[in-house]
Protein backbone atom coordinates (compact mmCIF):
# COMPACT_ATOMS: atom_id res chain seq x y z
CA UNK A 1 0.00 0.00 0.00
CA UNK A 2 1.46 3.56 -1.05
CA UNK A 3 0.27 6.15 1.18
CA UNK A 4 0.42 10.02 0.75
CA UNK A 5 0.21 13.35 2.70
CA UNK A 6 -0.25 16.01 0.80
CA UNK A 7 -0.26 19.66 2.14
CA UNK A 8 -1.54 18.11 5.81
CA UNK A 9 -2.52 21.48 8.06
CA UNK A 10 -3.83 21.15 11.26
CA UNK A 11 -4.12 24.15 13.44
CA UNK A 12 -5.28 24.65 17.43
CA UNK A 13 -6.14 28.13 17.69
CA UNK A 14 -3.62 30.16 17.17
CA UNK A 15 -0.88 27.19 17.16
CA UNK A 16 -0.16 25.72 13.66
CA UNK A 17 0.93 21.97 14.66
CA UNK A 18 1.58 21.31 11.13
CA UNK A 19 1.91 23.07 8.66
CA UNK A 20 1.65 21.95 5.24
CA UNK A 21 3.22 18.52 5.43
CA UNK A 22 4.24 16.20 2.37
CA UNK A 23 5.09 13.03 3.22
CA UNK A 24 5.12 9.26 1.25
CA UNK A 25 5.43 5.89 3.05
CA UNK A 26 6.29 3.37 0.39
CA UNK A 27 5.24 -0.34 0.34
CA UNK A 28 7.38 -2.75 2.79
CA UNK A 29 9.20 0.46 4.09
CA UNK A 30 10.12 1.93 7.77
CA UNK A 31 9.99 5.73 7.60
CA UNK A 32 11.25 7.49 11.03
CA UNK A 33 9.91 10.65 11.68
CA UNK A 34 12.31 12.37 13.42
CA UNK A 35 11.58 15.99 15.22
CA UNK A 36 12.14 17.39 18.74
CA UNK A 37 8.81 17.21 21.42
CA UNK A 38 5.98 19.56 20.35
CA UNK A 39 7.55 19.26 16.77
CA UNK A 40 3.73 17.92 15.42
CA UNK A 41 5.03 14.66 14.78
CA UNK A 42 2.13 12.84 16.59
CA UNK A 43 -0.13 15.24 15.90
CA UNK A 44 0.49 14.75 12.09
CA UNK A 45 -0.44 10.60 12.57
CA UNK A 46 -3.68 11.37 14.39
CA UNK A 47 -4.48 13.58 11.36
CA UNK A 48 -3.84 10.19 9.68
CA UNK A 49 -5.19 7.93 11.93
CA UNK A 50 -8.80 9.60 11.92
CA UNK A 51 -8.41 10.96 15.39
CA UNK A 52 -7.84 14.61 14.26
CA UNK A 53 -9.45 16.09 11.13
CA UNK A 54 -6.85 18.10 8.55
CA UNK A 55 -7.68 21.94 8.25
CA UNK A 56 -6.33 21.93 5.02
CA UNK A 57 -4.68 19.22 2.06
CA UNK A 58 -5.48 15.37 1.36
CA UNK A 59 -4.65 11.87 2.40
CA UNK A 60 -3.75 9.34 -0.33
CA UNK A 61 -3.68 5.79 -0.25
CA UNK A 62 -3.20 3.92 -3.35
CA UNK A 63 -3.95 6.85 -5.58
CA UNK A 64 -6.90 7.40 -4.26
CA UNK A 65 -7.97 10.52 -1.92
CA UNK A 66 -9.68 9.65 1.36
CA UNK A 67 -11.60 10.88 4.15
CA UNK A 68 -11.31 9.66 7.52
CA UNK A 69 -13.73 11.12 10.00
CA UNK A 70 -12.95 8.71 12.60
CA UNK A 71 -10.24 6.05 13.22
CA UNK A 72 -12.43 3.00 12.28
CA UNK A 73 -11.58 4.63 9.00
CA UNK A 74 -8.65 4.61 9.02
CA UNK A 75 -8.26 0.84 10.31
CA UNK A 76 -10.49 -0.30 7.47
CA UNK A 77 -7.98 1.33 5.16
CA UNK A 78 -5.42 -0.49 6.51
CA UNK A 79 -3.83 1.79 8.72
CA UNK A 80 -2.87 0.84 12.48
CA UNK A 81 -1.85 3.12 15.05
CA UNK A 82 0.12 1.84 18.26
CA UNK A 83 0.17 4.85 20.68
CA UNK A 84 2.75 6.10 22.79
CA UNK A 85 0.54 5.57 26.23
CA UNK A 86 -1.50 1.86 25.22
CA UNK A 87 -5.05 1.90 24.71
CA UNK A 88 -5.79 -1.20 26.57
CA UNK A 89 -8.52 -2.60 28.86
CA UNK A 90 -5.95 -3.54 32.04
CA UNK A 91 -8.43 -5.74 33.59
CA UNK A 92 -9.17 -7.72 29.73
CA UNK A 93 -7.15 -10.47 28.83
CA UNK A 94 -5.12 -10.44 25.70
CA UNK A 95 -7.35 -12.27 23.50
CA UNK A 96 -10.26 -9.68 24.72
CA UNK A 97 -8.41 -6.99 24.34
CA UNK A 98 -7.29 -8.23 20.68
CA UNK A 99 -10.62 -8.85 19.16
CA UNK A 100 -12.46 -5.96 21.26
CA UNK A 101 -14.68 -4.19 18.20
CA UNK A 102 -14.41 -6.90 15.79
CA UNK A 103 -15.14 -10.22 18.04
CA UNK A 104 -16.60 -13.30 16.40
CA UNK A 105 -20.14 -14.42 17.66
CA UNK A 106 -21.84 -17.91 17.86
CA UNK A 107 -25.13 -18.06 16.34
CA UNK A 108 -26.56 -16.82 19.84
CA UNK A 109 -24.61 -13.95 20.08
CA UNK A 110 -22.06 -15.67 22.38
CA UNK A 111 -18.55 -14.95 22.05
CA UNK A 112 -16.64 -17.17 20.65
CA UNK A 113 -13.66 -16.84 22.92
CA UNK A 114 -11.48 -19.93 21.40
CA UNK A 115 -11.39 -18.58 18.24
CA UNK A 116 -10.20 -14.95 19.64
CA UNK A 117 -7.52 -17.30 21.15
CA UNK A 118 -6.66 -18.59 17.59
CA UNK A 119 -6.48 -15.57 16.46
CA UNK A 120 -3.75 -14.06 18.83
CA UNK A 121 -1.77 -17.11 18.80
CA UNK A 122 -1.95 -17.27 15.03
CA UNK A 123 -0.66 -13.43 14.07
CA UNK A 124 1.92 -13.89 17.07
CA UNK A 125 3.56 -16.94 15.63
CA UNK A 126 3.39 -15.30 12.25
CA UNK A 127 5.08 -12.33 13.39
CA UNK A 128 7.33 -13.66 16.60
CA UNK A 129 5.04 -11.77 19.35
CA UNK A 130 4.86 -14.44 21.68
CA UNK A 131 2.44 -13.74 23.71
CA UNK A 132 -0.12 -15.36 25.77
CA UNK A 133 -3.95 -14.34 25.08
CA UNK A 134 -5.26 -15.76 28.11
CA UNK A 135 -3.09 -13.21 29.92
CA UNK A 136 -4.43 -10.06 31.98
CA UNK A 137 -3.16 -7.54 30.51
CA UNK A 138 -2.75 -5.85 34.03
CA UNK A 139 0.23 -8.49 34.94
CA UNK A 140 2.38 -7.84 31.70
CA UNK A 141 5.10 -5.62 31.20
CA UNK A 142 5.13 -2.92 29.12
CA UNK A 143 7.07 -4.54 26.54
CA UNK A 144 4.46 -7.43 26.24
CA UNK A 145 1.54 -4.70 26.46
CA UNK A 146 3.02 -3.35 23.52
CA UNK A 147 3.16 -6.66 21.54
CA UNK A 148 -0.63 -6.69 22.44
CA UNK A 149 -1.04 -3.62 20.21
CA UNK A 150 1.02 -4.37 17.79
CA UNK A 151 -0.99 -7.80 17.44
CA UNK A 152 -4.36 -6.00 17.46
CA UNK A 153 -3.72 -3.72 14.95
CA UNK A 154 -2.61 -6.52 12.55
CA UNK A 155 -5.62 -8.71 13.19
CA UNK A 156 -7.37 -5.93 11.48
CA UNK A 157 -5.19 -6.22 8.68
CA UNK A 158 -3.25 -2.77 8.80
CA UNK A 159 -0.68 -2.62 5.93
CA UNK A 160 0.81 0.71 7.50
CA UNK A 161 1.58 0.38 10.96
CA UNK A 162 2.06 3.88 13.06
CA UNK A 163 4.59 3.24 16.22
CA UNK A 164 4.27 6.82 18.34
CA UNK A 165 7.47 6.85 20.22
CA UNK A 166 7.46 2.87 20.86
CA UNK A 167 10.40 3.03 22.86
CA UNK A 168 9.95 5.26 25.52
CA UNK A 169 9.29 3.37 27.97
CA UNK A 170 11.32 -0.15 26.66
CA UNK A 171 14.22 -1.67 28.25
CA UNK A 172 17.27 -1.81 25.78
CA UNK A 173 16.24 -5.70 25.75
CA UNK A 174 12.44 -5.22 24.79
CA UNK A 175 13.47 -2.72 22.62
CA UNK A 176 16.15 -5.24 20.29
CA UNK A 177 12.58 -7.67 20.72
CA UNK A 178 10.60 -4.74 18.71
CA UNK A 179 13.36 -3.85 15.94
CA UNK A 180 13.06 -7.77 15.30
CA UNK A 181 9.58 -7.50 15.11
CA UNK A 182 9.69 -4.58 12.78
CA UNK A 183 11.95 -6.58 10.59
CA UNK A 184 9.66 -8.80 10.41
CA UNK A 185 7.04 -6.68 9.62
CA UNK A 186 9.24 -5.02 6.98
CA UNK A 187 9.92 -8.43 5.18
CA UNK A 188 5.74 -9.34 4.95
CA UNK A 189 5.69 -6.12 2.60
CA UNK A 190 4.08 -4.08 5.48
CA UNK A 191 5.19 -0.44 5.80
CA UNK A 192 5.65 1.01 9.07
CA UNK A 193 6.01 4.92 10.28
CA UNK A 194 8.22 5.28 12.99
CA UNK A 195 7.86 8.35 15.52
CA UNK A 196 11.16 8.98 17.44
CA UNK A 197 14.03 11.54 18.50
CA UNK A 198 16.29 9.27 19.17
CA UNK A 199 18.83 9.37 16.23
CA UNK A 200 21.00 5.73 16.84
CA UNK A 201 17.36 4.44 16.60
CA UNK A 202 16.45 5.95 13.15
CA UNK A 203 20.19 5.22 11.86
CA UNK A 204 19.71 1.41 12.94
CA UNK A 205 16.23 1.02 11.36
CA UNK A 206 15.12 3.18 9.04
CA UNK A 207 14.99 3.21 5.45
CA UNK A 208 14.37 6.97 4.95
CA UNK A 209 14.22 9.58 7.43
CA UNK A 210 11.89 12.40 7.43
CA UNK A 211 12.86 15.32 9.88
CA UNK A 212 9.61 17.55 11.01
CA UNK A 213 10.75 20.84 13.28
CA UNK A 214 8.28 23.19 14.61
CA UNK A 215 5.29 21.56 12.45
CA UNK A 216 7.25 21.69 9.00
CA UNK A 217 9.34 18.91 7.33
CA UNK A 218 12.76 20.09 7.26
CA UNK A 219 13.86 17.41 4.93
CA UNK A 220 14.12 13.49 4.31
CA UNK A 221 17.91 11.88 4.83
CA UNK A 222 19.42 8.49 4.52
CA UNK A 223 19.80 6.44 7.50
CA UNK A 224 23.65 7.01 7.06
CA UNK A 225 23.53 10.70 7.82
CA UNK A 226 25.69 11.49 10.84
CA UNK A 227 24.16 12.29 14.26
CA UNK A 228 25.32 15.89 14.20
CA UNK A 229 23.79 16.03 10.70
CA UNK A 230 20.20 15.10 12.00
CA UNK A 231 20.36 16.79 15.57
CA UNK A 232 21.02 20.02 14.00
CA UNK A 233 18.21 19.80 11.60
CA UNK A 234 15.83 18.39 14.65
CA UNK A 235 16.80 21.86 16.58
CA UNK A 236 17.55 24.10 13.98
CA UNK A 237 21.02 24.19 15.91
CA UNK A 238 24.29 22.58 16.30
CA UNK A 239 23.77 20.16 19.35
CA UNK A 240 26.39 19.16 22.31
CA UNK A 241 25.39 14.91 21.86
CA UNK A 242 27.71 14.08 24.88
CA UNK A 243 27.88 16.27 28.22
CA UNK A 244 30.02 18.76 29.25
CA UNK A 245 32.03 18.49 32.37
CA UNK A 246 34.85 19.28 33.54
CA UNK A 247 36.61 17.15 36.27
CA UNK A 248 35.33 17.75 40.60
CA UNK A 249 36.32 17.19 43.81
CA UNK A 250 33.63 15.90 45.69
CA UNK A 251 33.10 17.67 49.57
CA UNK A 252 31.44 15.90 52.03
CA UNK A 253 28.97 12.90 52.23
CA UNK A 254 25.50 14.50 51.69
CA UNK A 255 23.31 11.20 51.73
CA UNK A 256 24.18 7.65 53.82
CA UNK A 257 22.25 5.36 52.81
CA UNK A 258 22.56 1.87 55.24
CA UNK A 259 21.32 -1.28 54.56
CA UNK A 260 18.32 -0.27 53.50
CA UNK A 261 15.89 -2.94 52.79
CA UNK A 262 12.53 -2.22 50.57
CA UNK A 263 9.66 -4.76 49.36
CA UNK A 264 7.92 -4.02 46.42
CA UNK A 265 4.07 -3.95 45.49
CA UNK A 266 3.91 -7.56 46.27
CA UNK A 267 5.95 -7.36 49.02
CA UNK A 268 8.93 -9.21 47.96
CA UNK A 269 12.36 -7.65 49.18
CA UNK A 270 13.23 -5.41 46.07
CA UNK A 271 16.25 -3.49 47.86
CA UNK A 272 18.68 -5.85 49.33
CA UNK A 273 20.37 -4.00 52.36
CA UNK A 274 22.28 -1.78 50.37
CA UNK A 275 24.55 0.91 51.91
CA UNK A 276 26.08 3.67 49.70
CA UNK A 277 26.99 7.57 50.06
CA UNK A 278 26.53 10.11 47.50
CA UNK A 279 28.65 13.08 48.11
CA UNK A 280 28.42 17.09 47.95
CA UNK A 281 29.19 17.74 44.01
CA UNK A 282 28.97 14.14 42.64
CA UNK A 283 27.23 12.45 40.50
CA UNK A 284 26.61 8.74 41.43
CA UNK A 285 25.05 7.24 38.15
CA UNK A 286 22.84 4.11 39.27
CA UNK A 287 23.29 1.39 36.13
CA UNK A 288 21.23 -1.42 35.75
CA UNK A 289 18.56 -3.28 33.66
CA UNK A 290 15.48 -1.64 34.73
CA UNK A 291 13.03 -3.96 37.25
CA UNK A 292 16.21 -4.24 39.93
CA UNK A 293 15.06 -2.28 42.70
CA UNK A 294 15.97 1.19 41.23
CA UNK A 295 12.44 2.64 41.58
CA UNK A 296 11.89 1.29 44.47
CA UNK A 297 14.80 2.53 46.12
CA UNK A 298 14.18 6.23 45.02
CA UNK A 299 10.30 6.03 46.21
CA UNK A 300 12.31 5.13 49.54
CA UNK A 301 14.43 7.82 49.71
CA UNK A 302 11.45 10.35 48.58
CA UNK A 303 9.39 8.71 51.65
CA UNK A 304 6.92 7.19 48.94
CA UNK A 305 7.34 3.90 50.14
CA UNK A 306 7.73 2.22 53.51
CA UNK A 307 10.95 0.50 54.08
CA UNK A 308 12.11 -2.46 55.95
CA UNK A 309 14.97 -2.22 57.49
CA UNK A 310 18.17 0.40 57.60
CA UNK A 311 18.46 4.24 57.08
CA UNK A 312 18.52 7.26 55.14
CA UNK A 313 20.20 10.43 56.38
CA UNK A 314 20.28 13.70 54.82
CA UNK A 315 23.17 16.24 55.76
CA UNK A 316 22.90 15.10 59.28
CA UNK A 317 18.80 14.27 59.36
CA UNK A 318 17.59 11.29 59.61
CA UNK A 319 14.61 10.95 56.51
CA UNK A 320 13.95 6.94 57.06
CA UNK A 321 10.02 7.42 57.93
CA UNK A 322 9.67 10.91 57.11
CA UNK A 323 6.59 12.23 55.16
CA UNK A 324 7.38 13.07 51.26
CA UNK A 325 6.45 16.67 52.01
CA UNK A 326 8.96 16.47 55.21
CA UNK A 327 11.69 15.46 52.23
CA UNK A 328 10.56 17.90 50.05
CA UNK A 329 11.46 20.32 52.98
CA UNK A 330 14.32 18.91 53.22
CA UNK A 331 15.88 19.96 50.15
CA UNK A 332 15.68 16.61 47.64
CA UNK A 333 14.42 17.38 44.33
CA UNK A 334 12.76 14.45 42.58
CA UNK A 335 12.11 13.55 38.68
CA UNK A 336 10.47 10.25 38.98
CA UNK A 337 10.62 7.98 36.02
CA UNK A 338 6.84 7.50 35.41
CA UNK A 339 6.04 11.49 34.68
CA UNK A 340 2.04 10.54 33.91
CA UNK A 341 1.29 8.73 37.29
CA UNK A 342 4.51 9.94 39.88
CA UNK A 343 5.16 13.36 38.54
CA UNK A 344 2.08 15.37 37.49
CA UNK A 345 -1.40 15.89 38.27
CA UNK A 346 -2.85 15.30 35.15
CA UNK A 347 -6.04 17.72 35.12
CA UNK A 348 -3.82 20.14 36.73
CA UNK A 349 -2.73 23.43 34.83
CA UNK A 350 0.97 23.39 33.77
CA UNK A 351 1.42 26.33 36.49
CA UNK A 352 -0.10 24.33 39.09
CA UNK A 353 1.58 21.23 38.28
CA UNK A 354 5.14 23.71 38.38
CA UNK A 355 4.31 24.84 41.58
CA UNK A 356 3.34 21.37 43.24
CA UNK A 357 6.41 21.47 45.29
CA UNK A 358 6.29 25.19 46.75
CA UNK A 359 2.38 25.94 46.58
CA UNK A 360 2.74 26.39 50.51
CA UNK A 361 5.37 28.69 50.52
CA UNK A 362 6.28 32.09 50.34
CA UNK A 363 6.02 34.04 48.02
CA UNK A 364 3.66 31.62 46.26
CA UNK A 365 0.97 31.33 49.28
CA UNK A 366 -0.35 34.19 52.08
CA UNK A 367 -1.88 32.44 54.81
CA UNK A 368 -3.95 29.90 53.66
CA UNK A 369 -4.89 31.54 50.44
CA UNK A 370 -2.51 31.13 47.23
CA UNK A 371 -1.14 34.29 45.63
CA UNK A 372 -2.25 32.93 41.94
CA UNK A 373 -0.97 36.13 40.15
CA UNK A 374 3.32 35.06 41.57
CA UNK A 375 2.27 31.39 40.54
CA UNK A 376 1.27 32.83 36.70
CA UNK A 377 4.46 34.92 36.87
CA UNK A 378 7.26 31.78 37.81
CA UNK A 379 5.14 29.51 35.37
CA UNK A 380 5.72 31.64 32.75
CA UNK A 381 9.29 31.86 33.19
CA UNK A 382 9.79 28.45 33.92
CA UNK A 383 7.75 27.60 30.32
CA UNK A 384 9.95 30.20 28.29
CA UNK A 385 13.45 28.66 30.19
CA UNK A 386 12.91 25.02 29.72
CA UNK A 387 11.14 25.39 26.20
CA UNK A 388 7.97 23.91 27.37
CA UNK A 389 5.87 24.17 24.16
CA UNK A 390 2.32 24.87 24.94
CA UNK A 391 -0.36 27.22 24.22
CA UNK A 392 -1.23 28.35 27.45
CA UNK A 393 -0.01 27.83 31.02
CA UNK A 394 -3.60 27.55 32.10
CA UNK A 395 -3.59 24.12 30.01
CA UNK A 396 -3.63 21.17 31.32
CA UNK A 397 -0.58 19.02 31.67
CA UNK A 398 -2.72 16.28 29.69
CA UNK A 399 -2.69 18.42 26.82
CA UNK A 400 0.92 18.17 26.62
CA UNK A 401 3.41 16.23 24.72
CA UNK A 402 5.32 13.23 26.63
CA UNK A 403 8.10 14.97 26.06
CA UNK A 404 6.82 18.35 27.32
CA UNK A 405 5.69 16.64 30.45
CA UNK A 406 8.78 15.82 31.14
CA UNK A 407 9.94 19.40 30.99
CA UNK A 408 7.24 20.52 33.63
CA UNK A 409 8.77 17.58 35.94
CA UNK A 410 12.40 18.37 35.44
CA UNK A 411 11.56 22.42 35.12
CA UNK A 412 10.06 22.04 38.71
CA UNK A 413 12.51 19.90 40.50
CA UNK A 414 15.41 21.84 39.05
CA UNK A 415 13.84 25.34 40.30
CA UNK A 416 14.94 25.79 43.80
CA UNK A 417 17.50 24.93 46.27
CA UNK A 418 18.28 21.66 46.85
CA UNK A 419 21.21 19.42 48.87
CA UNK A 420 20.30 16.25 47.03
CA UNK A 421 18.78 15.95 43.63
CA UNK A 422 17.11 12.25 42.45
CA UNK A 423 17.17 12.08 38.94
CA UNK A 424 15.40 8.62 37.31
CA UNK A 425 15.43 8.77 34.01
CA UNK A 426 14.93 12.37 33.41
CA UNK A 427 15.63 12.52 29.78
CA UNK A 428 13.38 9.47 28.81
CA UNK A 429 10.90 10.73 25.63
CA UNK A 430 13.07 13.63 25.22
CA UNK A 431 14.97 15.21 22.18
CA UNK A 432 18.10 15.66 21.73
CA UNK A 433 18.02 19.47 22.54
CA UNK A 434 15.86 18.55 25.45
CA UNK A 435 18.62 16.17 26.71
CA UNK A 436 21.25 18.40 26.04
CA UNK A 437 19.72 21.41 28.54
CA UNK A 438 18.90 18.58 31.12
CA UNK A 439 22.17 17.31 31.00
CA UNK A 440 23.50 20.70 31.72
CA UNK A 441 21.30 21.34 34.63
CA UNK A 442 22.26 18.06 36.35
CA UNK A 443 25.74 18.96 35.93
CA UNK A 444 24.79 22.62 37.04
CA UNK A 445 23.46 21.34 40.54
CA UNK A 446 26.34 18.94 40.60
CA UNK A 447 28.58 22.04 40.10
CA UNK A 448 26.88 24.28 42.75
CA UNK A 449 27.58 21.45 45.05
CA UNK A 450 24.43 19.21 44.81
CA UNK A 451 24.64 15.81 45.60
CA UNK A 452 22.88 14.24 42.59
CA UNK A 453 21.62 10.29 42.47
CA UNK A 454 20.88 9.72 38.61
CA UNK A 455 19.23 6.51 37.61
CA UNK A 456 19.18 5.43 34.12
CA UNK A 457 19.31 2.39 31.61
CA UNK A 458 21.05 4.35 28.91
CA UNK A 459 24.73 3.47 29.30
CA UNK A 460 26.24 6.26 27.08
CA UNK A 461 23.89 8.50 29.47
CA UNK A 462 25.68 6.82 32.71
CA UNK A 463 29.17 7.03 30.94
CA UNK A 464 28.58 10.76 29.93
CA UNK A 465 26.88 12.17 33.01
CA UNK A 466 28.15 9.91 36.24
CA UNK A 467 31.84 11.17 38.34
CA UNK A 468 30.99 7.31 39.52
CA UNK A 469 28.82 4.64 38.94
CA UNK A 470 26.98 1.82 41.16
CA UNK A 471 25.46 -1.23 39.02
CA UNK A 472 22.38 -2.34 40.67
CA UNK A 473 21.31 -6.29 40.34
CA UNK A 474 18.29 -7.95 41.92
CA UNK A 475 17.83 -5.16 44.55
CA UNK A 476 21.65 -5.09 45.34
CA UNK A 477 24.76 -2.77 44.40
CA UNK A 478 26.92 -5.61 42.72
CA UNK A 479 29.71 -3.37 41.95
CA UNK A 480 31.16 0.42 41.54
CA UNK A 481 32.97 1.69 38.44
CA UNK A 482 34.60 4.80 36.75
CA UNK A 483 32.87 6.33 34.08
CA UNK A 484 35.73 4.76 31.33
CA UNK A 485 34.68 1.77 32.55
CA UNK A 486 34.05 -0.59 29.39
CA UNK A 487 30.44 -1.43 28.13
CA UNK A 488 31.10 -5.30 28.22
CA UNK A 489 32.24 -5.17 31.85
CA UNK A 490 29.22 -3.14 32.66
CA UNK A 491 26.98 -5.47 31.02
CA UNK A 492 28.63 -8.19 33.22
CA UNK A 493 28.00 -6.55 36.42
CA UNK A 494 24.30 -5.63 35.11
CA UNK A 495 23.43 -9.26 34.46
CA UNK A 496 24.82 -10.38 37.72
CA UNK A 497 28.07 -12.06 36.04
CA UNK A 498 30.35 -10.10 38.04
CA UNK A 499 29.90 -9.45 41.81
CA UNK A 500 32.44 -7.56 43.80
CA UNK A 501 30.58 -7.80 46.83
CA UNK A 502 29.18 -11.22 46.73
CA UNK A 503 30.16 -11.96 50.29
CA UNK A 504 28.80 -8.92 51.79
CA UNK A 505 28.07 -5.51 50.51
CA UNK A 506 28.95 -1.84 52.00
CA UNK A 507 28.78 1.91 51.23
CA UNK A 508 31.63 3.23 49.16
Amino acid sequence: MRLELRGITKRFGALVANDHIDLTIEPGQIHALLGENGAGKSTLMNVLYGLHHPDEGDIVVDGRVVRFGRPKDAIEAGIGMVHQHFMLVPVFTVAENVTLGVERTWRLGLLDRRRARQDVLRVSKEFGLEVDPDAYVENLPVGIQQRVEIVKALLRDANVLILDEPTAVLTPGETDELFAVMRSLKESGRSIVFITHKLKEVQQMADTITVIRQGRVIGSLPPTASDEELASMMVGRSVLLVPEKAPREPAGVVLEVRDLTVPDDLGHVAVDAISFDVRAGEILGIAGVQGNGQKELCEALMGLRATEGGSVVLAGEDLTHKSPRDVLHAGVGYVPEDRQKEGLVAPFTITENLALDVYDRPPYSKGLALDLEVMDEMATEKVKQFDIRTESISSPASSLSGGNQQKVVVARELSRALKLLIASQPTRGLDVGSIEFVHRRIVQERDEGTAVLFVSTELDEIAGLSDRVAVMYEGRIVGYRPPTVSRQELGLLMSGALDDFAAGSGAA
